[in-house]
């Protein structure tokens, strides 16, 4: 069970960010005794891997946090944010942490599955982040874009070490985003019932 938490909470800060839970796991493995990356995942820890995730966060947090850039960005990241996700999933569950002793009992006949539910949960994640910026973006005049990327960022930081260190907390976070999921849904059909309003209103004037 924790191997699936950890993975899932990897993923769905992938979603959020694709470099960060790859970096958060390269780093620890690499300098701390807290992941030890099983045999086909030991690139992350590579200081060449390293430096290039490191770069690419770089350029994703500036690009993130510009209004209009923000959104070409989402579009490019559609493939890429899953491919990081189908990786820190697949990482994260077959690794030993403090936490998981054991991720080969688990996963252990079909080393595929782990890498698609990370695509999926990163992609649903991703979608989710993709479709709520527009909005914010419209609502603030553009203001809440680096606001909102920031937010994002520190979400997908604290996601990564708590799917490794105490994956039991991904629960919590799998509630809030639902929990989000409804409060948006509901936040989008109140603005179109508010817009088909003012239609009607300017209609009968």
């Amino acid at each position: 069970m924790l191997e699936v938490l950890t993975g899932t909470g990897l993923a769905a800060s992938a979603g959020l960010n694709a470099y960060i839970p790859l970096l958060t796991m390269g780093l620890l493995a690499r300098y701390t005794d807290l992941v030890d990356l099983p045999g086909g995942w030991t690139w992350l820890g590579n200081g060449w891997v390293i430096a290039i995730l490191a770069v690419l966060l770089a350029v994703e947090v500036v690009a993130d946090k510009v209004p209009v850039v923000d959104h070409v960005n989402d579009v490019v990241q559609t493939v890429v944010r899953p491919t990081a996700g189908g990786l820190a999933f697949g990482a994260g569950s077959s690794a030993e942490t403090v936490t998981v002793n054991d991720p080969a009992s688990f996963f252990s006949s079909h080393q595929w599955v782990p890498v698609v539910t990370g695509v999926l949960v990163a992609l649903g994640v991703h979608l989710l982040k993709s479709a709520a910026r527009p909005v914010i973006n419209a609502t603030t005049a553009g203001v809440g874009a680096p606001v909102a990327s920031t937010a994002e960022d520190a979400t997908s930081v604290l996601m990564s070490v708590v799917a490794i260190l105490l994956p039991v907390l991904v629960l919590v976070f799998l509630v809030a985003l639902v929990a989000f999921v409804f409060w948006f849904r509901r936040r989008r059909a109140d603005r179109r019932e508010q817009r088909r309003a003012a239609r009607a209103a300017g209609f009968r004037v």
